[in-house]
Formats: C-alpha cells, sequence, structure tokens
C-alpha cells in the first residue's frame, strides 16, 4: 500500500513538471515573440528619425549654401561698386590733370606776353634814365654856379653831416644790439645750465670731523683705554687721530681731520673688539693691515669711478687719488662725489656746446685732484692739480682746465670755462654745502658791510643765502653811469677781500620816488 502510494506520488510529481515545463516553454515563446515584435517597431521607427534628420540637415545645408552664396553676391557687388568709384576718381584726375596743364599754357602765355612787357620798359627806362641824366647835369652846373661851390666841396659837406648823423644813429643801434645781446646769452646761457642740472641727479653726502664707533656695552671702554691707558694711546699713535671715550652710552668718537685716519681706526677697532685680543701689538698690527686694506679699496674706489664715467687710460697714481677723493670733503660736501657731479655736469653742458663731452667729463673729475695730496704743496689746490696731471701725462687742455678752474691760470681752452661753471653748479646747489651758523652770519654781514662802505649806498640787502647782494643808491646822489660803476667796484672788492662758494650777484637798485597827498 505504502509502495503504491508513493509510486502514484512520484508519477504526479512527474506529470506535474512536465506540465511546467510546456507552461514555460509557451511563456518563454510568447514574450520572445513579444520582444522580437517590438524590436522591429523600434527598428522602424529609428530608420524613420534617421530619414527625418537627414532631411533636415539637408535643408540646414541648402540654407547655408544660400547665404554663402548671397553673401558673396553681395561682396562681388560692393568690389565692382569700390571698382567703379575708382575709375570714376581715375577719370576725374585725369580730367583735372587735363585742365590744369590747359591753365599752365595759359599762365605760360602770359608770362611771356609780361616779360615781353618788361622788356619793352625796360628799353623806355633806358631813354628816361639818359634824359634824366642830362637833366641832372645841366641842373648841377646851375646850382654850383648859384651856390658859389663845386659839386665835389658840396658832396664832401654833405657827406661830414650825413656821417655825424650815422655816428649817433649807430651808437644808439649799438647800444640796443649789445642790450638785447646781453639778454639773449643771459637766456641762453640759462637755459643750458639749467638743463644741465635737471639731467644730473647725485646724492648729497656730508661729512664730519669725528666718527662715531659704536660698541655693545661699556665694558668694552675699559679693555680699549688698557692698563693705565696704554691700549688707547698705541691706537692713538698708530692711527694718528684723538680717541675721546666718556659718558656717552654704548659709544666712543674718533676725532681727526683726516678720514682716512679716522676710517682707519675705526676699522681697526670694529676687528680688535671682534677679535677680543688687545694689546699695544695687537694693535700695531691690525692698525698695519687695516691701512693695506684700505689702500686697496682707495685703488678698486678709483677704477669703479673711472668705469662708470666711461673714463679710460687713467694714470695708475691718477686713479689712487680720485679713490682717494671718497674720503676728502670741501665745505661738508663729499670730494668724490662732487668729482663726479661735476663731470656729468660738463659732459652735459660739452655736449650743448657741441664740445668733446669725454674730455669734458675727465677735466671734471680731476678738477680737484690737488686737494688730496701725498705731500703738502704751498701751491693753491687747482695749480697743484695741474701740476699733478702734468706729471701723468694728462693732454695740456685738461692740465689747463684743472690749473683754470679758479681763475688762478689763464684759459687757453673752451673747456676751462666749462669746468669752472660746472664746479660753480654744483657746489652752489642747494645742499650741497654747508656752514657753520656764525661763519654763514659773518660772511652775510661782511657783504652788507662791503656795499654800505661806498658813498651814495642808503640801504643793502643780503639775500639768497649770500648769493645775491641788493645795494639801494640814493636817486639824487647818482646817475645810472654810477650805478653800474658801483657795481663793478662792488664785486672786485668782494673778490679781494671775501672767501665764498659759487659767486654773488650784486644788484644796484635806482629808483626815483613822487610822493603827493590828496586832502
Amino acid at each position: 500500500m505504502n509502495l503504491l502510494t508513493f509510486i502514484i506520488a512520484v508519477g504526479c510529481l512527474i506529470i506535474g513538471a512536465l506540465a511546467g515545463y510546456c507552461c514555460f516553454r509557451l511563456v518563454i515563446k510568447g514574450q520572445y515573440n513579444r520582444t522580437l515584435a517590438q524590436a522591429q517597431q523600434d527598428a522602424d521607427k529609428v530608420i524613420k528619425d534617421a530619414e527625418v534628420l537627414k532631411e533636415k540637415k539637408l535643408l540646414e545645408v541648402k540654407e547655408k549654401f544660400l547665404n554663402k552664396k548671397s553673401e558673396l553676391e553681395k561682396e562681388v557687388q560692393q568690389r565692382n561698386q569700390k571698382i567703379q568709384q575708382s575709375e570714376n576718381r581715375l577719370k576725374q584726375r585725369e580730367i583735372s590733370l587735363n585742365q590744369r596743364q590747359e591753365e599752365i599754357g595759359r599762365r605760360k602765355q602770359d608770362v611771356e606776353q609780361q616779360q615781353q612787357r618788361i622788356d619793352n620798359e625796360k628799353k623806355l627806362l633806358q631813354v628816361k634814365q639818359t634824359e634824366l641824366e642830362k637833366m641832372q647835369a645841366q641842373e648841377r652846373a646851375k646850382l654850383e654856379e648859384l651856390s658859389g661851390l663845386s659839386a665835389e666841396e658840396a658832396k664832401s659837406r654833405l657827406v661830414e653831416s650825413l656821417k655825424d648823423e650815422a655816428r649817433t644813429d649807430a651808437q644808439s643801434y649799438i647800444n640796443e644790439i649789445v642790450d638785447e645781446a646781453k639778454l639773449n646769452a643771459n637766456q641762453q646761457a640759462k637755459k643750458i645750465v639749467i638743463q644741465t642740472i635737471q639731467r644730473v641727479a647725485t646724492e648729497t653726502a656730508i661729512e664730519n670731523s669725528v666718527s662715531i664707533f659704536h660698541i655693545d656695552n661699556d665694558e668694552v671702554k675699559g679693555r680699549i683705554i688698557g692698563r693705565e691707558g696704554r691700549n688707547i694711546r698705541a691706537l692713538e699713535a698708530a692711527c694718528g687721530v684723538e680717541i675721546v671715550v666718556d659718558d656717552t652710552p654704548e659709544a666712543i668718537v674718533i676725532s681727526g681731520f683726516d678720514p682716512i685716519r679716522r676710517e682707519v681706526c675705526r676699522l681697526a677697532l670694529h676687528q680688535l673688539v671682534a677679535d677680543g685680543r688687545i694689546h699695544p701689538a695687537r694693535i700695531e698690527e691690525v692698525v698695519a693691515k687695516v691701512k693695506k686694506q684700505l689702500d686697496n679699496e682707495i685703488i678698486e674706489t678709483g677704477k669703479r669711478t673711472a668705469i662708470d664715467l666711461g673714463i679710460h687710460g687713467l694714470h695708475p697714481e691718477l686713479v689712487r687719488i680720485v679713490g682717494k677723493m671718497k674720503y676728502r670733503s670741501s665745505y661738508g660736501q663729499n670730494l668724490l662725489q662732487h668729482a663726479r657731479e661735476t663731470a656729468n655736469l660738463c659732459a652735459v653742458m660739452a655736449s650743448e656746446l657741441g664740445l668733446n663731452p669725454k674730455k669734458a667729463k675727465r677735466a671734471g673729475l680731476l678738477h680737484d685732484i690737488g686737494k688730496v695730496p701725498d705731500e703738502e704743496s704751498d701751491l693753491p689746490h687747482a695749480l697743484y692739480g695741474a701740476k699733478l696731471a702734468e706729471k701723468f701725462k694728462e693732454k695740456p687742455d685738461i692740465c689747463n682746465a684743472v690749473g683754470a678752474h679758479h681763475d688762478e691760470m689763464e684759459m687757453n681752452t673752451l673747456l676751462a670755462p666749462i669746468v669752472q661753471v660746472c664746479d660753480a653748479i654744483s657746489g652752489a646747489r642747494p645742499g650741497a654745502r654747508r656752514e657753520i651758523v656764525e661763519a654763514y652770519i659773518k660772511r652775510l654781514n661782511d657783504l652788507e658791510a662791503i656795499a654800505m662802505s661806498y658813498p651814495g649806498v642808503t640801504k643793502t640787502y643780503a639775500i639768497q643765502a649770500g648769493r645775491e647782494l641788493r645795494v639801494i643808491v640814493g636817486a639824487d646822489k647818482m646817475d645810472d653811469a654810477d650805478t653800474e660803476k658801483l657795481s663793478g667796484e662792488i664785486a672786485t672788492k668782494i673778490q679781494n677781500e671775501m672767501t665764498y662758494p659759487g659767486q654773488v650777484k650784486i644788484t644796484v637798485i635806482r629808483e626815483t620816488r613822487s610822493v603827493a597827498y590828496a586832502k
């Protein structure tokens, strides 16, 4: 019974499986047919869309083609119009040229006719001139008979009277021309000087007679002084300066009029303090080493200056002297900066005047070499500088420019006045030099006192930092000629009795005032 049941159950299962399989195949086949139909529909749709897109693109291409065609037609039409316009212009020019040729032909005929008339008039003039000469001879004979003078005597008297009149007129013309020439010369000179100053810009350096050596703390002062002051005495003897160690915090003052010695002392102190070994033997060793280094630096400074200015072929000694200018000053103005500035000014001014700028620059650089001598000389620095330049094979015009820039030698070349003027410009510009206040005030008072010492002077004013002196005189005590004479005399006296940088302008003012009161 159980076996039969099992067999029936198994048979049912098999029949159910077969039935399920048949149903599954039917479902799969239906799904396949539906998918195939859908794919066919999608393919038809794609083909239709492609045909629509193709037609659309063809339409767009046709539209672009038509647009391009219309643009090209417009462009061709515009070009044709331009060509037509050009042809019209050419035709008009041809017509105008023909008209001009016809006009030139007519003018040529007119000129020929005028020339013929002029020739005829000349012939008539010659005939009239002959008749006039005959009439003049007859009139001259009558005049000689009436006046009792020959023609030559009358002519000589007339010439003498005309000469006197011409002399008077010529003198007035000469005075006008001289005044105009002075005015133009002053204007041109001022223009050149102003252009030269504008094109040159240099730094301003002020030198003192002391140098400050800064230290980290005041304990170093005792080591610098040494036992019983032996270190400071050895340093002062080796450097040739005076060292002031006072209560100034963290500073030592090095005093001396020679900037090179002060610089040697400053550098030596720096090395000694950094090294820590400070004793007389070490001081002498360090000072000797610093002097050698400074000599090399001076030579290098001179070479660099010559290269910067484009000056070649300087004697090595002149190069060294130029380098020494870095450590010298004149009225508080650094001498090397002054020499460089003067050289650049000379080059610019020489170019403006059509001279050789290289020679002018060379003379401007060397003009103050007499201020840094290796040995003392009784000569003024300008003459001593000319002597040095001649010694080291500089050309005669350079030597003359160096020696004559303070009028201590006669000027033989055009370089000399250029160097003199540029030296004055560099020294006289604002901020270049400085003076002690007392000396400055004394100079102004001396200028006014010199002018007041002349009779007829009522008031004097020193203005523009002493570069101009205005003198007011009484109109009833002097005339215009006396004022010119007075300005020259005051200028000569100031040159002979005073020392000053640059130049002083003396202006004498004579005015007449008439005052009345309405009551």
